[in-house]
C-alpha cells in the first residue's frame, strides 16, 4: 500500500477526532478535585465503622489516559468517562470478606456522604452519577494482600476471589504508550486505544451475540496488536494493520498472552478462546464468551480494516466525500462533527 502522507485529508480528520474524543481537559481538574473529596469522605464513613482502609490507588481509563468524552446526542451515545475508585480494606472478620456485606456498608457511606446522588449497585461496585457534573465514580472495595501493597483480591457477587493489581494495569498500558512517544509521528498507543474503545460503541448497537465488550479486553488487543506492530505515523494506517491483525488471530484463536509480570502459562486446551490478564494469567478475560461471540468480534475486526482500506483508498485518489463515509461507518456520526480541529 501507497504510504499515506501525514499532510493528507484523512490523516488530519482522524487527529482532531482523536483530540475530540479524549476525555473533556475542562473536565480533567473537575474528576482529580471529585475523587479526593469522594475518597476523603467514604474513608471518613469507614473510619467511623472501625472499617480499615489501606489505601486508595489511582485506577481505570482516567489514569492509563484511554477515558472517552461523554456524548448522548441523537443515536450516536457513548457513555464516556467513568472513574474507578479502589478502596483497599482489611477486613477484621470473615463476614468482612463478604461482597455482599462490604457492597452493603459502602452503599451505606454512599448514602451518607452524598444524599442526593444518584446510586446503582454492580456486581463489585457502587457507582455514584453526579447530575452537575455528568461524572460517574465506581467505589470498589477490595481487600488488601498481607506483604504486599501492589496486590488486591477483587471480589464478586458469585463469590469469585480474584486476585489483581490496580498498579500494574495502569503500568502495562502507560509504559507501552510511554515507548510509543518515541516512535516517528504523533500517533501514540492510549489515542489509538480510545479510538477503538469508541469504535467499539457502534459496533455493540447492532450486535447479533456480542453485546459488551469489556475495555480491558480491548486494552489487552490493542497491547497485543501494540507489541508485534508498533504505530504507523497516520492513525488510520495503523488502526488497518491492527484490525487484520487482530481479526486474523481473532479467526484463528490464537492466545493472547503477556510476559510484561512473569512467564506465560500452559495454553487451556478446553478454552474456547483465550485473551489473558497479564497481571493474573490464570484469569481468562473471555472466557464467558462462546463460539458465536467470539466469531462475531472476528468479524467485526476484518470488516473495520476492508472499511479502513477504503478510507485510505479514497484519500490517496482525492475523494475526500467517500473518505469521510467510511470513516463515519466506522466511528459514527459525531466523526463527521468533530474531525476538523478547532481554530
Amino acid at each position: 500500500m501507497t504510504q499515506l502522507s501525514t499532510r493528507s485529508v484523512l490523516h488530519r480528520r482522524m487527529s482532531a477526532f482523536v483530540d475530540w474524543i479524549r476525555t473533556d481537559e475542562a473536565k480533567v481538574e473537575t474528576i482529580r478535585k471529585q475523587s479526593a473529596e469522594i475518597r476523603s469522605r467514604i474513608r471518613g464513613q469507614a473510619d467511623k465503622e472501625g472499617l480499615t482502609v489501606r489505601s486508595t490507588p489511582n485506577s481505570g481509563s482516567f489514569e492509563k489516559k484511554t477515558g472517552l468524552r461523554r456524548h448522548l446526542q441523537g443515536e450516536s451515545e457513548v457513555e464516556g468517562q467513568d472513574i474507578d475508585l479502589p478502596f483497599v480494606i482489611s477486613p477484621h472478620d470473615e463476614d468482612g470478606k463478604k461482597i455482599d456485606e462490604l457492597l452493603n456498608r459502602f452503599a451505606r457511606y454512599a448514602a451518607i456522604s452524598y444524599p442526593e446522588t444518584s446510586r446503582t449497585e454492580t456486581r463489585s461496585s457502587i457507582q455514584l452519577d453526579f447530575v452537575g457534573t455528568k461524572l460517574r465514580y465506581d467505589l470498589v472495595p477490595m481487600l488488601a494482600v498481607p506483604g504486599d501493597n501492589e496486590s488486591q483480591i477483587l471480589l464478586r457477587k458469585n463469590g469469585e476471589e480474584r486476585r489483581t493489581s490496580v498498579q500494574k494495569h495502569i503500568d502495562f498500558v502507560t509504559r507501552r504508550t510511554g515507548e510509543s512517544n518515541n516512535l516517528p509521528g504523533r500517533v501514540k498507543f492510549n489515542e489509538c486505544v480510545r479510538l477503538v474503545k469508541w469504535w467499539r460503541e457502534f459496533r455493540q448497537v447492532n450486535a447479533r451475540v456480542l453485546k459488551d465488550v469489556p475495555s480491558i479486553v480491548l486494552d489487552l488487543m490493542c497491547a497485543h496488536a501494540y507489541d508485534h506492530l508498533r504505530v504507523r505515523e497516520t492513525y488510520a494506517e495503523t488502526l488497518a494493520q491492527w484490525f487484520s491483525y487482530l481479526a486474523a488471530a481473532v479467526q484463528k484463536r490464537q492466545r493472547v498472552a503477556f510476559n510484561d509480570f512473569g512467564p506465560f502459562p500452559a495454553v487451556n486446551s478446553a478454552a474456547v478462546w483465550e485473551v489473558l490478564d497479564p497481571v493474573n494469567p490464570n484469569n481468562n478475560i473471555v472466557s464467558p464468551w462462546n463460539n458465536f461471540q467470539v466469531e462475531e468480534f472476528g468479524e467485526w475486526l476484518e470488516e473495520s480494516c476492508d472499511i479502513l482500506h477504503r478510507a485510505i483508498a479514497a484519500d490517496l485518489r482525492g475523494d475526500d466525500v467517500a473518505s469521510m463515509v467510511s470513516l463515519v461507518e466506522l466511528f459514527g456520526n459525531p466523526f463527521k462533527h468533530h474531525c476538523e480541529a478547532a481554530k
